[in-house]
């Protein structure tokens, strides 16, 4: 089976994005227990995402 190829991919706007992190964000708090520590990888990975966020550019 062929991969698809960069051209061959639909792009997303900004709006679509948004709302898939949101419900990857919610569907892991579900699944979450709240004393459960995040692998470091991570947690990196959600602070450079809300820093992002925080960036106007």
């Amino acid at each position: 089976m062929a991969g698809l190829s960069a051209n061959d991919s639909e792009q997303i706007d900004r709006r679509t994005s948004r709302s898939i992190c949101d419900a990857v964000g919610e569907r892991l708090q579900q699944n979450l227990r709240p004393e459960t520590r995040l692998p470091t990888h991570l947690e990196q990975l959600l602070n450079e995402l809300a820093r992002r966020d925080r960036d106007p550019h």
